[in-house]
């Protein structure tokens, strides 16, 4: 079963960190584009990074640029998202895609083949 698993969300106080995970089964993240998104009620979802372990490349959101980091773990077929510096506009629901091919820079427009749950992050002020 193909499946991504996100975990490490949280309540945190602005300026602290989480770090999101984003785990594969059924499908290994070798030739994907693995992009984290975020929404909150009532705004359209917003591409936060993408990771291609094919190449290397990474992508990042102006809003989060320097703060946030896209990483994996090979061995666990696993992304992670380590947020630090957190501010009250980060929360919303983080969602973890997967799309065939690598990332470019309209990884947010992309039509991803399989999609995670979400996983709450909530900054306090």
């Amino acid at each position: 079963e193909v499946q991504l698993v996100e975990s490490g969300g949280g309540l945190v106080q602005a300026g602290g960190s989480l770090r999101l995970s984003c785990s594969a089964s059924g499908f290994t993240f070798d030739d994907y584009a693995i992009a984290w998104f975020r929404q909150v009620p009532g705004k359209e979802r917003e591409g936060v990074s993408c990771f291609s372990r094919s190449d290397g490349s990474t992508y990042y959101a102006d809003s989060v640029k320097g703060r946030f980091t896209i990483s994996s773990d090979n061995a666990k077929n696993t992304v992670y998202l380590q947020m630090n510096s957190l501010k009250p506009e980060d929360t919303a629901v983080y969602s973890c895609a997967a799309d065939y091919g690598p990332c470019d820079s309209d990884y947010e427009r992309l039509e991803y083949d399989y999609w995670g749950q979400g996983t709450q992050v909530t900054v306090s002020s």
